[in-house]
């Protein structure tokens, strides 16, 4: 990894210290972050619907899809500019700040109008034109590993974005394809710690898009906490059922706040546990 000047926690014996970024009342990387929201934007109602719920039950950031990259050309391809206003006031009156995908170079500048974090998916994170364009904007990018990558190409795609001029990355874990079909992806967590120990970008998990499965999500979040993961990423629609886009993974607002206990109680657990380790070291 000797091409990785910016994106490693040592270089050439110099010890980078950990990224923070500053978001609204949030400090990413120190303070623990959840995102959660709609896999799309359907509606205003449905988006308001879903901040109001996840604010309630103690998310961070508000997620959201208004250009959504399908498999399928005839799948709901999102909303697109509509999205992001709907996106936008919903965040303004949870005062949440919010993040959503970008695909398409031309749309980075205009998704940097209302986003406060751009979303780099799984299909483009080896889309060196479109990582370089985000490298330009000003605005923290949460960068997702492709779903047939190495760590090794991950950290490079990261290494693009900050060469670019942008040293605010947030790295995501998503899960890989591998041969098991069970589960969407393999959400390998094992890439959690390894780059935590190679980088110093804060790394956060989605166990939505990894297991595909709304039964395990809670297990692999805590499994992600314990891990040591910065925070978690999930999918919840007032509806799931209803939803136009990945129902199967996305979490109810009941769901969601029973989720959130569960993970506080371990968040807890984790820092009695790191404490009991740095006294008896």
């Amino acid at each position: 990894m000797k091409d990785l000047k910016l994106v490693m926690a040592k270089n050439h014996d110099i010890i980078t210290p950990k990224t923070e970024i500053k978001l609204g009342n949030i400090t990413v990387g120190r303070d623990f972050l959840i995102i959660a929201g709609p896999c799309s934007v359907e509606s205003e109602e449905q988006i308001m619907k879903a901040a109001r719920s996840v604010k309630e039950a103690g998310a961070n950031m508000l997620r959201g899809g208004t250009y959504k990259p399908r498999t399928s050309p005839y799948s709901f391809q999102g909303l697109g500019r509509i999205g992001l206003q709907y996106l936008s006031k919903a965040g303004l009156e949870t005062g949440l700040p919010i993040i959503t995908e970008v695909t398409d170079t031309r749309d980075v500048y205009l998704i940097g109008e209302y986003a406060d974090v751009l979303q780099i998916g799984t299909r483009n994170m080896q889309n060196y034109s479109l990582l370089v364009e985000v490298g330009k904007i000003k605005k923290p990018v949460l960068l997702k590993r492709g779903m047939n990558a190495t760590i090794e190409e991950w950290l490079n795609s990261a290494e693009y974005i900050m060469n670019a001029g942008n040293p605010d990355v947030i790295l995501c874990e998503r899960g890989i394809r591998t041969f098991e079909t069970y589960t969407r992806n393999t959400l390998d967590l094992s890439a959690v710690a390894v780059v935590k120990g190679l980088s110093h970008l804060p790394v956060v998990v989605d166990p939505s898009h990894a297991t595909g499965r709304a039964d395990l999500i809670l297990p692999m979040s805590l499994s992600a906490v314990m891990a040591g993961c910065d925070g978690l990423e999930i999918e919840v629609h007032p509806s799931p059922a209803e939803a136009l886009s990945d129902k199967e993974q996305q979490l109810t607002p009941g769901q969601f706040k029973t989720l959130m206990a569960v993970v506080n109680k371990t968040l807890a657990f984790k820092e009695e546990l790191n404490r009991y380790e740095n006294t008896t070291i």
